[in-house]
């Protein structure tokens, strides 16, 4: 029973807990009192004292019986103070035990582990919603990068099929399809032999690439082929190292992967990778492998080796960097593909490569071919340089290779034998369609870039005065005319010298129009401008509509004023071969040009300009090729033609033998030819030898000289030949060597176009025979040769010759005959209008007072 009521009392006590009034709470258990803290005495408990244990207890249960028990289920205060009292503030925090009892020291500032995974899953949902955020907001770009998209040009002969140049990037695009299976798994195989598995992006790499990123070191290696085509494909991915673009161009390789197959991505991808020598691996194979390998027909040796490029594409062709490379990608295909490649690692060896073309692109002729071909697009179809060199155009000149060969022969074997001081351009026109079949500039672009027919501008001296025939004819006047032979008429004219103008030789009072032509008399050609119903006007008109340049005509006319007649006009060879091909191609002009067609993916991008305008009539082209014909017959050029082959043209030559040109034509080609020389002479008047034609800017050993203040000058001197000499035969070689082959083909009958005009009455059945020697030799621009080989010099009689300055520097009056041609210069056909016809046959001209 005394055990029973033991059990009972303490469940009783527990139910009947005192009410704690302040705190409206139940309290809470006593606390076990710290090991450290003093204790009350309490009374032990022993077996052997049970009662005094029961009495305790009781009373214990009769004190808190005349409480108000209250069961509640919130924390119990501890009741130290007493069982009646309200509870005391509490006592100081108890130190952690020494050997770990609790989470003292150290261990208290760690949060528990629910806290690190509820940080660990917000921090990764906000990474994650981070990434979700920047790839739903980056998109595929849509625009290729101008590099990507690049492609070669080439530039070349007329038959289009012969290269002359290939220009700027070198890279054709081919579908895959056309690429050999073995570049195709080298690249996958060397670059990213998950490419077929990935989404577009490899994780081990990824993180190396950060690491090398971060670190500061080159990001190499890491890029997936679906990355490094997006970074050399589209536009707005450069190729800075920095995380930012890592990371764009990492989303953007997944999208690309979601909206491309696997083989549009290794297209694109192929077809813009630099291989070193050319970007793509069609442009590539031939690069390395010679013209006429193509990227479907590379063999697995050389596939391995193309794929081996991809990453280091500056290596020589043959570097043993390169080998070894090369030795790694075989291995890796035959194990990729054993079934394809098993064997490879056995019997590939390293392919041979063909020598680089690069440095030669420019040299000898070619370069001035090209030079003219650029210029040509940018002036009349403004495509610049760059442009070119990017955009994949197929160019087709109008250059014949048989006949710039024949160019060079014909000048070479003329110049051979002289210093570098003499100068010699050639031009030949084809005069129905107006293209430049052939010129002669120079033996060396790289050295010598100046281009001569196309660049220097000369007097045209005596070969000008078929322009003025034309001009006679035109105007209703026939060859029958009868022309002064002696002096002008009137005998003063505008522009003249003192003494007024002259002839070299004696021709007689009065020629036929003929016989001046053959016999190039400058009084007869004077007296002919002078008497045309606008004088002058009509001539400027006619050779401005004949193509050349209007600023230059102009101011010819204004400065030298009758000179103009006899060629004080500044022209380059190539003005003048198309000039002449008026007469050849019946009165009508076709502006010159290089350029024949412009494709570009294989469709005509630009086509010819070969529109033919009518500058003087048919017949008038007829009859003043009777004129010219004779003096290849009978006149300054005598014997010196083409054999049975009809050909026309004339000589001339400037004052002092400075300038010396042939200018002639058969119905298939018109040829110029015009000489001239320079010295190189410093200022106190040494002459110093030209380093390849040009003179010396600087002087070895010297800081003085430079650009501003050049070592020596150009001074225009004499030839110390006429335009019957080594001009005519030039012209005599090449026309040879061009006709070989061709048909003989006659010019059209003489027309008997217009009446005579006789400016002087007709000679006498038999002229006295007059003594050379009493007659007038003054001579501005004429060769001074008479038809029977006597060499008699010119004379300058008038403002015609070179101008010396304080310094001793002679500057070449005739202008910019060292100066590039601008735009205004190019051989445009001008504003002029030919004189309208008088009527021929009808009405019989006003005779003169003269007239007999």
């Amino acid at each position: 029973m005394a055990a029973q009521q033991y059990e009972e009392q303490p469940r009783r006590a527990r139910a009947e807990q005192p009410y704690d009034e302040q705190t409206r709470r139940m309290p809470p258990r006593a606390e076990q009192p710290s090991p450290r803290r003093a204790r009350p005495q309490e009374p032990s408990f022993h077996p052997e004292q049970p009662q005094e244990q029961t009495r305790s207890r009781r009373q214990g249960s009769r004190s808190m019986s005349n409480q108000e028990t209250i069961v509640g289920d919130g924390p119990r205060r501890s009741r130290r103070r007493g069982q009646d009292g309200p509870p005391g503030p509490p006592g100081p925090p108890e130190p952690p035990t020494k050997n770990g009892g609790g989470r003292g020291g150290w261990r208290r500032f760690l949060p528990s582990w629910k806290i690190v995974v509820a940080g660990v899953v917000v921090f990764s949902a906000g990474i994650f919603g981070m990434i979700m955020v920047a790839y739903a907001n980056i998109d595929v770009p849509s625009v290729a990068q101008a590099e990507a998209l690049a492609q070669q040009s080439t530039i070349y002969y007329r038959d289009g099929k012969t290269v002359i140049a290939r220009l700027g990037f070198k890279r054709e695009r081919v579908p895959l399809a056309k690429m050999a299976q073995s570049v195709r798994d080298g690249a996958v195989a060397i670059e990213n032999k998950t490419f077929y598995e990935d989404s577009g992006i490899s994780i081990p790499g990824m993180v190396r690439s950060v690491y090398n990123t971060v670190t500061g070191e080159q990001v190499q290696g890491a890029s997936t082929i679906t990355q490094q085509m997006a970074r050399n494909y589209f536009d707005g991915l450069s190729q800075e190292v920095s995380i930012q673009r890592k990371i764009k161009e990492i989303f953007v390789a997944v999208k690309l992967d979601d909206t491309m197959t696997k083989e549009t991505i290794l297209e694109t991808y192929l077809n813009t990778v630099n291989f070193g020598r050319a970007y793509g691996v069609e442009a590539a194979a031939k690069a390395y492998f010679g013209n006429k390998v193509t990227a479907a027909k590379l063999t697995p040796e050389q596939g391995a080796y193309l794929a081996a490029r991809i990453q280091q594409p500056a290596w020589d062709a043959d570097t043993p960097a390169l080998r070894d490379r090369f030795n790694t990608v075989v291995q890796y295909m035959s194990e990729q593909w054993p079934d394809r490649y098993g064997d490879l690692p056995k019997t590939a060896k390293f392919p041979k490569t063909v020598k680089s073309s690069d440095n030669n692109e420019m040299g000898g002729l070619r370069g001035y071919m090209v030079r003219e071909v650029l210029n040509e697009l940018e002036q009349r179809r403004q495509l610049t340089e760059d442009e070119i060199k990017s955009g994949g155009y197929d160019i087709v000149s109008t250059f014949d290779k048989k006949l710039m060969q024949a160019a060079k022969v014909a000048v070479t074997s003329q110049t051979k034998s002289m210093s570098n001081e003499f100068h010699a351009g050639l031009a030949a026109v084809d005069p129905k369609h107006g293209r430049v079949l052939a010129f002669y500039g120079g033996d060396n672009y790289l050295t010598d870039p100046w281009n001569e027919p196309f660049q220097s501008t000369k007097q045209a001296a005596s070969a000008f005065k078929p322009y003025v025939l034309a001009a006679w004819l035109q105007a209703g006047y026939s060859l029958k005319s009868y022309v002064p032979g002696n002096e002008t008429v009137p005998k003063e004219l505008p522009g003249q010298q003192a003494g007024g103008f002259g002839n070299s030789h004696n021709v007689g009072v009065a020629v036929d129009v003929i016989k001046a032509t053959a016999q190039s008399v400058n009084t007869a050609y004077v007296s002919m401008a002078y008497a045309l119903p606008n004088k002058l006007e009509d001539v400027k008109n006619l050779v401005e509509a004949a193509g050349f340049n209007t600023k230059r005509m102009e101011q010819d006319v204004k400065e030298h004023q009758y000179q103009f007649a006899i060629g004080s006009a500044l022209v380059t060879p190539v003005e003048q071969a198309a000039g002449y091909a008026i007469f050849a191609n019946g009165g009508k002009y076709v502006r010159y040009h290089v350029v024949r067609e412009v494709r570009q993916n294989g469709l005509v991008a630009y086509g010819e300009e070969a529109v033919a305008k009518k500058v003087i009539d048919p017949a008038v082209a007829a009859d003043a090729t009777i004129a010219m014909q004779e003096v290849l017959k009978t006149g300054t050029a005598a014997n010196q033609g083409l054999g049975n082959r009809p050909a026309a043209g004339k000589t001339g030559t400037n004052n002092d033998e400075k300038e010396a040109w042939f200018v002639g034509y058969t119905p298939q080609i018109s040829t110029a030819v015009g000489f001239y020389r320079e010295q190189c002479r410093t200022k106190s008047g040494k002459v110093v030898p030209p380093e390849h034609s040009n003179c010396p800017v600087f002087r070895k050993g010297s800081k003085k000289y430079g650009w501003d203040n050049p070592y020596t000058s150009p001074f225009e001197t004499s030839l110390g030949f006429e335009g019957a000499g080594p001009p005519t035969a030039v012209w005599q070689k090449f026309m040879q060597l061009a006709h070989e082959n061709l048909p003989i083909e006659q010019f059209p009958p003489r027309a008997e176009v217009g009446l005579p005009e006789n400016i002087v009455p007709s000679p006498t059945p038999t002229p006295t025979a007059t003594p050379e020697d009493e007659f007038d030799q003054g001579n501005p621009f004429d060769e001074g040769g008479d038809p029977f080989g006597d060499h008699v010099q010119d004379d300058c009689t008038v403002d015609c010759g070179d101008v010396t300055t304080d310094d001793g520097v002679t500057i070449d009056d005739g202008g910019d005959a060292g100066v590039p041609q601008t735009a205004d210069d190019a051989g445009i056909a001008g504003g002029g209008n030919a004189p309208r016809p008088r009527p021929s046959g009808e009405h019989q001209s006003a005779a003169r007072p003269e007239d007999p």
